[in-house]
This record gives C-alpha cells, sequence and structure tokens, in this order.
C-alpha cells in the first residue's frame, strides 16, 4: 500500500531518456470508478524558475512502469504530456 503523501515525496525519471521531471503535485481521480488516471508534475519554469510555472506534466496512470523506494519511472515522450496549467 502507499499513499499520496508517499507518492509526492518521489522523484518521477523518464526511463526513455533519464531526466528528471520532478514530483507529483497533484493528481486526477476517476471518481465513478475510483482509480487515479493521472500523475500531474510541474513543468519547466520560466526564466529561471523565479516566476512560477504555466506548463505541467499530466502524465497518464498507464505510464508508470515502477513505483520505487526514492522514484516512480514513467515511460512518456514529455513534449506529448506538457500541458497548459487548467485554473
Amino acid at each position: 500500500m502507499v499513499r499520496i503523501y508517499d507518492m509526492k515525496q518521489k522523484e518521477i525519471i523518464n526511463i526513455i531518456d533519464g531526466s528528471r521531471l520532478g514530483y507529483i503535485c497533484d493528481i486526477e481521480i476517476d471518481l465513478r470508478e475510483g482509480r487515479i488516471v493521472k500523475i500531474i508534475v510541474p513543468g519547466p519554469g520560466k526564466i529561471f524558475g523565479m516566476f512560477g510555472r504555466e506548463m505541467e506534466y499530466q502524465i497518464p496512470w498507464s505510464c508508470i512502469k515502477k513505483i520505487g523506494e526514492d522514484i516512480i519511472l514513467v515511460d512518456i515522450d514529455p513534449k506529448e504530456i506538457l500541458r497548459e496549467i487548467e485554473y
């Protein structure tokens, strides 16, 4: 069993290129089916990350390949899952 708090402490790593995407900031849940649909990771920052973020990685649960002690391995093309933040 893994709690959301524990998942937020694990770094997200892309197995395709070894890039470090960051840490989970939010999740998307399908309430009808009772399952996690996506994990949300903040995208690249603007101007050295000083003035907030306007993009986020929306990683489908199906792209998660392994949840380890300290990291979560995902198999994604970052350009395809990078989305504007919806307020």
